[in-house]
C-alpha cells in the first residue's frame, strides 16, 4: 500500500502516536500509492485533534489524491463540520472538483449533512473573495501555521519565556523575537516583528505571552481554536430570581474513577470475580438423575472446559450464584467491596430481594451500615424496593434505622414513597424517628401527604399525637454531685490484700510432677519405622481413585420449580404485583 506508520496512526485516530512520530521527525506530507496522505486519513475519520497536529508540523491539507479527492472531500463525506471548517481555513481549495466532478459542498449535501454544508458555503465565499486580484488576506497562511505551532509547542515556549520573564508575565520585545526566531524556523524576522508590534501596543512595558497564545491579536475570531467548540444555546432573558437560592448538594460522580478503583495483581478490578460456569451436557447427564458414584461421571473426558469469565460481583449476587461468591471470598475478595457504582454486594442483594444471599452475606460479616455515593445504606435499598423480610433481617443485624441519605432522607421516608404500610409500621416499632426532616424541611407526615396514602397518613398522625412528652430538666439539676474520694482516704495495697476473702486470693499454679513422662506416638518410633521398611509397606502403590474434576451439585427440576413458587408466594405476601415499580422508574403519561 505504500503507507507509513504515521498514515496508519492517523487512520486509526491514535493521537499520542501521531504526536510522537512527528516529534521524532516523521514526514507529514508523504503519500501512499493512491496519493493519500496522513491528512486524508485523519479527515476521513473526523479526527480534529490530529488535523491540528498535522497543520502545526507544516502538513499540506490541500493534497489531491488519485481520485481527485482532497482532505476536505473526505471530511464533507463524513459530515464533520469542524474538520471542514479547519481544513478550509488552512489552505485547501473548497471549489476543487474530484473525478466525479463534485465539490466538497455537493458531497455534504448528498449525505444530508446540513451543518457541514453550511460551513463549506462560508469557506467557499471567503475563498472566492480572497482569490480576487488585489484582495487583502485577513488570515495569512504563515500566521495560521504559527498559531497552530505555538499551541502544539506551548509547554516548550512557556519555559523559554520564563527564562526572560520580567516578573509580571511579560517579556521584552527583543527577547520575544529572539525566542520565536530560535524555536520557530519557518517564520522570518519581518513576520515575527509584525507579531511583536501587534502585541506591544496593549502593554507598553512588554509583550504578554498569554495573549500571544490566544492568537486574537493577529488572527480573526473564527480561526481561533475556541471557535471550534460546541456552541451552547442562549437562554431567554428574564427577571432575576430574588431570595436565597437553594444550596446544591455535592453529589459525586456516579462512576468510580479508574485511578481510584482498587485492582488485583492480574490487573482486574477487585469487584470483578470469576464466575463458575455450568457446563453440564444435557445429552449425557440428567440433573434429575445424577451419577451415584464419581467413577460413573465421565463428563470431564468429553467436555471442553470453557475459558474463565469474570463478572461483576453484584451481577452474581442478583443471580444468587453462591458457588462463585464462596470461591471469591475464599480467595480473599472483601465482602464489602464496591463496584464502579459504589454499591456493595449487600446493597445489591437488598435491592433485588434475595433473602438467602442477604443471610449468607451477613454470615460473612458484611457491613449493614455501609453507604454508596448517595449515602444510601442497605436498609434504604430494602425499604425502597419493598422487601419487608430483608428489612427485618438487616435491622436485627444492627442496621441504623434513622440513617440519613445525602438529602437527609431516612429509610422510613423511602418506605412511605412506595406506599408500603407494613414496612412503615415495622420501622416505627423498630424505633424510627417520625419527626426527622429531610433537607427540604419535610418530615414523614409531609411526604405521606404528597404520595396520598390515607392508611399511612392516619398511622403517622396517630403516632404523632401519642408521642410522649419530653420531661423538663429540673430533675437533672437537683441531682447531687458525688465528690471523688481523696487520696488520703484510699486504703493501702497491703490492707486491701489482707481484707480480701479467701476465695478471692489466687492459688499458686500447681507444678507438673517430674515423674510424668510425655507419651510418644508409636509412629515416631525408630523400631516401628524400621519394621515397615523391612515388610515392604513403603513400596506399596497408591491406587486411590481421584476424579478428574469434581462437579458442583446441581439442583433438580423439582427444586427449581419449588424455588420459583416460594419466591412468587413471598412477593405476593409482601404486596408486590407484576406492575410494581419504584417512583424513580415510573413513567407518567401526559
Amino acid at each position: 500500500t505504500g503507507r507509513t506508520a504515521l498514515m496508519e496512526a492517523a487512520r486509526e485516530g491514535v493521537l499520542e502516536l501521531v504526536r510522537g512520530l512527528l516529534e521524532r521527525g516523521a514526514d507529514v506530507n508523504l503519500f501512499d500509492l493512491e496519493r493519500h496522505s496522513a491528512a486524508h486519513f485523519a479527515a476521513k475519520g473526523g479526527f480534529f485533534e490530529i488535523l491540528r497536529i498535522i497543520s502545526a508540523y507544516n502538513g499540506d491539507l490541500g493534497l489531491i489524491a488519485m481520485n481527485g479527492n482532497t482532505p476536505l472531500h473526505y471530511a464533507a463525506e463524513g459530515g464533520f463540520a469542524n474538520c471542514c471548517k479547519f481544513i478550509g481555513q488552512r489552505g485547501c481549495d473548497p471549489t476543487w472538483t474530484n473525478l466525479l466532478t463534485k465539490t466538497p459542498r455537493a458531497i455534504a449535501k448528498e449525505g444530508g449533512f446540513k451543518a457541514a454544508a453550511a460551513e463549506l458555503r462560508k469557506i467557499e465565499d471567503t475563498f472566492i473573495k480572497q482569490s480576487k486580484p488585489g484582495a487583502k488576506e485577513d488570515n495569512p497562511r504563515w500566521a495560521l501555521r504559527l498559531y497552530d505551532w505555538s499551541l502544539e509547542h506551548q509547554t516548550a515556549l512557556c519555559k523559554a519565556f520564563e527564562a526572560v520573564d520580567q516578573g509580571d508575565g511579560t517579556v521584552a520585545k527583543d527577547d520575544f523575537i529572539s525566542v520565536i526566531q530560535k524555536q520557530c524556523a519557518f517564520v522570518d524576522i519581518e513576520q515575527i516583528q509584525t507579531i511583536a508590534e501587534m502585541h506591544e501596543g496593549s502593554h507598553a512595558e512588554g509583550i504578554n505571552t498569554k495573549e500571544f497564545f490566544k492568537g486574537s491579536r493577529y488572527l480573526q475570531k473564527n480561526c481561533l481554536i475556541t471557535s471550534f467548540g460546541a456552541k451552547g444555546k442562549k437562554g431567554k432573558k428574564g427577571r432575576k430570581r430574588r431570595g436565597k437560592r437553594s444550596i446544591a448538594i455535592p453529589v459525586p460522580i456516579c462512576v468510580v474513577p479508574k485511578s481510584a478503583c482498587p485492582r488485583r495483581e492480574d490487573g482486574f478490578p477487585v469487584y470483578m470475580i470469576e464466575a463458575i460456569q455450568s457446563i453440564a451436557d444435557s445429552y449425557h447427564v440428567n440433573r434429575d438423575h445424577p451419577s451415584a458414584h464419581p467413577v460413573h461421571d465421565d463428563r470431564a473426558w468429553y467436555i471442553d472446559e470453557p475459558r474463565k469469565i469474570y463478572m461483576n460481583i453484584n451481577y452474581l449476587v442478583r443471580a444468587g450464584d453462591f458457588l462463585s461468591l464462596q470461591k471469591a471470598f475464599e480467595e480473599g475478595v472483601p465482602v464489602d467491596t464496591k463496584d464502579k457504582y459504589y454499591k456493595t454486594p449487600l446493597m445489591a442483594a437488598c435491592a433485588s430481594g434475595n433473602v438467602e444471599v442477604v443471610r449468607y452475606l451477613l454470615e460473612k460479616g458484611a457491613d449493614v451500615n455501609a453507604t454508596d455515593n448517595f449515602m444510601w445504606t442497605p436498609l434504604h435499598h430494602a425499604c425502597y424496593n419493598g422487601h419487608l423480610d430483608i428489612a427485618e433481617l438487616i435491622v436485627k443485624a444492627g442496621a441504623a434505622v434513622d440513617a440519613p441519605a445525602i438529602g437527609n432522607a431516612t429509610p422510613l421516608m423511602r418506605a412511605i414513597e412506595i406506599c408500603r404500610l407494613d414496612i412503615v409500621y415495622f420501622l416505627i416499632n423498630a424505633g424510627a424517628d417520625i419527626q426527622a426532616t429531610n433537607s427540604n424541611g419535610k418530615n414523614a407526615l409531609d411526604i405521606a401527604k404528597v404520595f396520598a396514602d390515607s392508611r399511612i397518613i392516619d398511622l403517622l398522625q396517630n403516632k404523632l399525637e401519642n408521642l410522649p412528652k419530653v420531661p423538663e430538666k429540673r430533675e437533672a439539676e437537683k441531682e447531687k454531685v458525688v465528690k471523688p474520694k481523696s487520696a488520703s482516704t484510699l486504703m493501702p495495697v497491703e490492707v486491701q490484700a489482707v481484707k480480701k476473702e479467701p476465695s478471692e486470693i489466687p492459688l499458686p499454679a500447681v507444678e507438673k510432677s517430674v515423674l510424668e513422662k510425655t507419651t510418644h506416638s508409636l509412629k515416631d518410633s525408630v523400631i516401628y519405622l524400621n519394621s515397615l521398611i523391612i515388610s515392604g509397606a513403603t513400596k506399596r502403590d497408591n491406587i486411590t481413585f481421584k476424579p478428574r474434576k469434581i462437579w458442583a451439585p446441581e439442583a433438580a427440576t423439582e427444586e427449581l420449580v419449588r424455588k420459583q413458587e416460594l419466591l412468587r408466594e413471598r412477593f405476593t405476601l409482601d404486596g408486590h404485583s407484576e406492575s410494581f415499580t419504584t417512583p424513580f422508574n415510573r413513567k407518567v403519561m401526559e
